[in-house]
């Protein structure tokens, strides 16, 4: 498998189930994750941050959300948009004051 290689959300999800369902077999998480990853098709590592993930999304392990970071993204994203909007808008109020104040230099 090469890097570029997406998995389902359905594959992720079984992987994911396998290795709890399975976790009680092995003596410890990372040795089922190392048993079950083969078998996905991937690396070890890359199940661990899934299953990871899913206990963080379930409330199992410490951590923020996925739902969480995609808020805090598109928050992100809005005020970026609002700071160039101000910018713009100030700008755009600084060439009007000075347009106003040429206009009545010249009268």
């Amino acid at each position: 498998m090469n890097k570029s290689t997406k998995f389902s959300p359905e594959v992720r999800e079984r992987a994911v189930r396998m290795v709890q369902e399975h976790r009680g077999e092995y003596p410890s998480l990372w040795t089922a994750v190392e048993s079950i990853a083969p078998k996905i098709g991937c690396v070890p590592q890359t199940l661990l941050s899934w299953v990871q993930r899913h206990e963080i999304d379930t409330g199992v392990r410490e951590g923020v959300t996925t739902a969480e970071a995609q808020r805090v993204k598109e928050l992100e994203r809005e005020v970026k948009e609002l700071r160039r909007a101000n910018e713009i808008l100030k700008l755009a109020s600084a060439f009007f004051a000075q347009a106003e104040l040429d206009r009545r230099l010249k009268s």
